[in-house]
């Protein structure tokens, strides 16, 4: 399996047996999440949004409207960063110090690119699409020109990233050993679905599409 190369800015400096070392991880991770966030310096400021995206092999893809000047910016050759992460659980501790959370992040660093090929762009639409309303693709409308036009397609390589997974039982110091009033352990945290809710002008009565229903767990 390959396993990820650290850079200098892509290594961690705490908890470093937390990072895992396989690029599956890495997939796992961006796969399983639906929101990533892109952080960048625009105008001299910090800006972090959140943003939909994709992923196909060792390139992410996220989109917006042309409009948009953190887009823009991104396009233009600036080093972007981009986490995800997911929530497992919260973790209670016998003393407040040790409390934490299980959680999987990833962290991808790199320089955008802007799509230029029509056919680039609609596979990167495809792909964020497909990411975030699965079936949408084949069953939907299909992009116009016009809507083609007013959209930017973004590409960032998966080559520097980095992925930090907590999981497990709370840590216990000596000085906690004999606290047993004090309770210790984990709330899991889930993401899940709920019933599809049609939109107002849908007929009654028109079935759900398959690809609409959300599998537990999803």
């Amino acid at each position: 399996m390959t396993t990820l190369s650290p850079t200098p800015r892509s290594t961690l400096t705490r908890k470093k047996n937390r990072a895992a070392t396989d690029r599956q991880a890495l997939y796992d991770v961006l796969d399983a999440a639906l929101i990533c966030h892109l952080g960048l310096v625009l105008n001299g400021s910090p800006v972090v949004l959140p943003t939909g995206y994709g992923r196909d092999g060792d390139t992410l893809y996220f989109h917006g409207s042309t409009g948009s000047g953190n887009l823009r910016a991104a396009a233009e050759g600036i080093d972007v960063c981009v986490t995800v992460t997911l929530l497992d659980g919260i973790v209670y501790a016998r003393s407040l110090n040790n409390h934490s959370m299980n959680y999987r992040c990833a962290v991808v660093h790199g320089t955008a690119k802007l799509t230029t090929s029509a056919a680039e762009k609609m596979h990167g639409l495809k792909v964020v699409t497909e990411h975030l309303a699965p079936g949408s693709w084949e069953h939907a409308r299909a992009v116009n020109d016009k809507e083609l036009a007013a959209v930017a397609v973004l590409s960032l390589d998966l080559g520097e990233a980095s992925v930090k997974i907590r999981a497990g039982e709370p840590g216990e110091e000596p000085e906690d050993e004999h606290s047993d009033h004090i309770w210790a352990g984990v709330v899991p945290v889930q993401t899940t679905f709920g019933a599809p809710v049609p939109a107002s002008y849908v007929p009654i009565g028109s079935p759900l599409p398959a690809h609409v229903s959300r599998a537990p767990g999803r």
